[in-house]
């Protein structure tokens, strides 16, 4: 007869935000362990926490644990760990799959035409706008009037003007970091 001693680490896991993966419990260890005339199973505290049989009922007082003799035991294997997903690029655009196992590296390669085609569309896409962003920049500008535009009714106040001119001057460096952010885009691409 083989009897196994069962050793269970047991975490207590702090409350963990949604967006960090939590690590998988560990599984139980199983061990062989010399058989002895008691037919009792034994939960021995302490970290890590001991289901065992192979301990004589006077070491098992000793150490305090209970008997739970007669109590099912249930053995689970840990999950097996999901592949973490890669952070994007910020676009919604998913990460690239790897290559299926039966996949040769000729099956994986996109079709020269196909892609001149998509860099062609997103050249188009960004340089329509690119085109729109300085429409609009040029529409703030005109209203800023190099930092004297022209008040308002509602702008009695100082203050409230002064509000006014700080938060055009900053959608002007805002329109300006987009320009940028796209020309960027649009170097990147093939010609």
């Amino acid at each position: 007869m083989r009897v196994l001693t069962v050793a269970c680490a047991c975490l207590a896991l702090a409350p963990v935000s949604p967006l960090r993966a939590q690590a998988p419990a560990p599984a139980p260890v199983l061990s062989p362990a010399p058989a002895t005339g008691s037919n009792a199973v034994f939960r021995c505290p302490g970290p890590p926490v001991l289901y065992t049989d192979a301990i004589t009922p006077q070491e098992a007082k000793d150490r305090g644990c209970r008997t739970i003799d007669g109590a099912p035991i249930t053995i689970m294997q840990a999950p097996k760990p999901r592949p973490r997903p890669v952070a994007g690029n910020g676009n919604g655009a998913s990460a690239p799959r790897p290559p299926s196992p039966g996949a040769s590296q000729g099956d994986l390669k996109v079709d020269p035409q196909a892609q001149r085609q998509r860099d062609s569309d997103a050249r188009r896409i960004l340089e329509a706008e690119l085109r729109r962003e300085e429409e609009r920049l040029a529409a703030l500008q005109r209203d800023y009037n190099g930092g004297n535009p022209e008040r308002r009714g509602e702008e009695q106040n100082y203050a409230r003007y002064q509000e006014r001119v700080n938060e055009m001057k900053s959608g002007i460096a805002r329109k300006e970091s987009d320009i940028a952010a796209i020309k960027r885009e649009l170097a990147k691409l093939p010609q």
